[in-house]
């Protein structure tokens, strides 16, 4: 992986993919935004903050208020990476959030996406 490419991804140009892609398999923003919710600590007021100002993933994971503690139960693959074993910190949480999308994507429950 190029980390420094994979660092400057600006978050603001991700997140309409996001959307595009839970979107078209009958999820919501709202939904999206729960799970992005869930896994940084942010809140719609601060996650538009980032968006507003062209956060990179760096920043925006370096920024986020508090990772959730379950995010580690969060594994599989993704991008052709078991992403329990990805060891630099920021791309890891990279790929916990589109480990996240995808399963959101793919229907699965609410409270399995959560690790509730």
């Amino acid at each position: 992986m190029n980390k420094e490419r994979i660092y400057k991804l600006l978050f603001s140009s991700v997140y309409p993919l996001y959307i595009k892609k839970v979107e078209s398999k009958g999820r919501t923003v709202e939904e999206l935004d729960t799970v992005i919710f869930w896994l940084t600590g942010y809140n719609a007021k601060s996650m538009q903050k980032q968006i507003d100002k062209k956060a990179d993933f760096e920043t925006f994971f370096n920024e986020a208020p508090k990772i959730n503690p379950n995010a580690s139960k969060i594994t599989g693959v993704i991008c052709g990476y078991r992403v329990e074993e990805i060891e630099d910190p920021i791309i890891q949480k990279m790929r916990y959030l589109d480990k996240l999308v995808d399963e959101l994507a793919k229907g699965r429950k609410m409270e399995k996406i959560l690790r509730e």
